[in-house]
């Protein structure tokens, strides 16, 4: 039976309230998160209980990054209607815009890059209209692939460490499903259904060294942690109704919220959560480019 807790231990990091927090991740610079709508690229201070650090803002929704390799202060973004290159100056370099031309039109969402090195990234109506979401790859030479469509939010994907298997939840409809992935060229194999959530929306999610599933569920003020055959291990209980994203750096497990869409936040909606765990984690994986990055010098 999962350990059902009211109170976890759950400490709040700061000051912040964030509107849209997700995207969190434990990197080899340090925690780092978005505010998606505001486009900011936020990082954890170094003092306990201190505000966050904005290190990047963009005039356009910033929906998640990941760090390169070999390019400090360097980060590949899903935000807008593509996917860009961000440095440390906050300057940008697009690779490519693939939701440029949607009507109605269409916003990157969540993001990470897997064990061989690539980036992958969804994108979604503003409205969250049904189907009209899909999947992004980007490869090690900046090519950015539509690999799925018909996804209504795309959450997520999240990474065993071997890099074969990859999480992805659509969260409007409930449902994390499971994919097996070519390590060489990354072509997915067929999907099997790994959560059904019928009381919230399957949201941000991260992998353990257990290969347990931990998941943020959006209205529901939970985050579950899921053993590799689906079964509910644990319950995390939160006072803020939103939770949109979790990373594990070591055993501390760190959660984002949201305020977006309440009438009437309370006191720790938008706040950013920590709560110690029995199983660590690792950090995120980078982006890999075939080539030597240049500093971009394209202004968004």
């Amino acid at each position: 039976m999962a350990a059902d807790t009211d109170k976890p231990g759950a400490e709040v990091l700061g000051p912040d309230r964030l509107e849209l927090g997700e995207g969190i991740r434990w990197t080899d610079r340090g925690i780092v998160l978005v505010d998606i709508l505001q486009g900011r690229l936020l990082t954890t201070a170094e003092s306990a209980g201190a505000p966050l650090r904005e290190l990047v803002r963009l005039p356009v929704p910033l929906g998640a990054v990941a760090p390169v390799a070999g390019a400090p202060g360097h980060w590949i973004a899903a935000a807008g209607t593509g996917v860009c290159l961000i440095a440390s100056d906050g300057s940008t370099r697009w690779l490519d815009r693939p939701e440029a031309d949607a009507v109605p039109p269409l916003r990157m969402n969540d993001g990470t890059a897997d064990p061989s090195g690539r980036f992958w990234a969804g994108s979604m109506a503003y409205d969250g209209d049904e189907g009209r979401g899909s999947l992004h790859r980007v490869d090690h030479d900046g090519t950015v692939t539509r690999v799925l469509d018909g996804i209504t939010v795309p959450n997520g994907p999240a990474f065993t460490a071997d890099g074969r298997t990859m999480y992805l939840a659509d969260s409007a409809r409930g449902v994390i499903r499971r994919y097996p992935v070519d390590p060489v060229t990354a072509a997915l194999g067929t999907p099997e259904t790994f959560v059904t959530v019928d009381d919230g929306s399957p949201d941000g999610m991260v992998v353990d060294a257990q290969g347990a599933v931990w998941v943020a569920v959006w209205g529901t003020g939970t985050v579950r942690r899921h053993l590799p055959d689906g079964r509910l291990d644990r319950v995390l209980r939160l006072p803020a109704r939103q939770p949109a994203g979790v990373c594990l750096r070591d055993d501390l497990l760190h959660i984002t919220t949201a305020r977006v869409g309440l009438a009437e936040p309370g006191p720790y909606d938008g706040a950013v959560f920590t709560v110690r765990v029995d199983v660590p984690g690792r950090p995120a994986d980078s982006y890999r480019h075939r080539d030597h990055l240049p500093s971009p010098r394209e202004s968004s």
